[in-house]
């Protein structure tokens, strides 16, 4: 399929849903809010709120930048949208769609890639939503019957044990890459006082440019 027929089958329709289900899940999240006006008259102060929001867009401004341009590779467009309407991307959605592009064996950034992370996504969200309402009523219950250890293990290292598998499996197919990724980090947070945001984006944007090169150079050699 050439690329004009699917932008008209496959673009055009997840930007229109996508826009539509994001957008009234945003005016949505302002339900709560909206209640506790009408029904008991509370309100929080509108410097208060200003304060809130600073507060929170400080912690995690960076991400706002950061994660739709370092993911879309994966995510594809369809996925993105799915990934920030559902949540829990870096540690469910972006391994599900690595690995639904790993086991199908199909290039990132590609039309197959499209639909196959898709695929991977909704499964996710599928699972997702039954296995938090099984843990709602049982999860809270079994972490407290487990000895400590094995509790705070749980607690403490589940997502890094997530990101460490994501990047060991994306490290074997590109393993100059993972030098990089994982050297700009270490590099900044060793020789700096950088905060954690700086940090973040200097080692998103650092990989992809170098990851740009590697690829001009490669391309450079082949024509050679």
């Amino acid at each position: 399929m050439d690329n004009k027929r699917f932008e008209e089958l496959w673009f055009k329709p997840v930007i229109r849903v996508g826009m539509v289900t994001l957008l009234l899940a945003a005016a949505l999240s302002f339900f709560p809010v909206i209640f506790l006006y009408m029904k008991y008259g509370v309100f929080p102060p509108f410097e208060v709120a200003m304060k809130s929001w600073g507060m929170i867009a400080a912690l995690f401004g960076a991400f706002y930048v950061v994660e739709p341009i370092s993911y879309y590779s994966v995510l594809g467009m369809s996925g993105t949208y799915l990934s920030f309407l559902s949540g829990n991307i870096s540690n469910l959605r972006l391994p599900c769609a690595a690995m639904a592009l790993e086991v199908t064996d199909t290039e990132p950034a590609t039309k197959e890639a499209e639909v196959i992370s898709t695929l991977g996504i909704t499964g996710s969200i599928i699972t997702n939503l039954i296995g938090t309402t099984l843990a709602a009523f049982v999860g809270a219950a079994l972490i407290k019957v487990l000895p400590p250890v094995i509790a705070s293990a749980f607690t403490n290292y589940t997502v890094p044990a997530i990101f460490g598998a994501v990047f060991g499996q994306f490290a074997i197919k590109y393993p100059k890459l993972a030098v990089v990724g994982i050297g700009i980090p270490v590099i900044l947070r060793f020789t700096t006082t950088l905060p954690a945001w700086v940090l973040i984006i200097a080692s998103v944007f650092g990989t992809i440019i170098i990851a740009r090169l590697f690829y001009n150079m490669e391309n450079k050699s082949v024509k050679s």
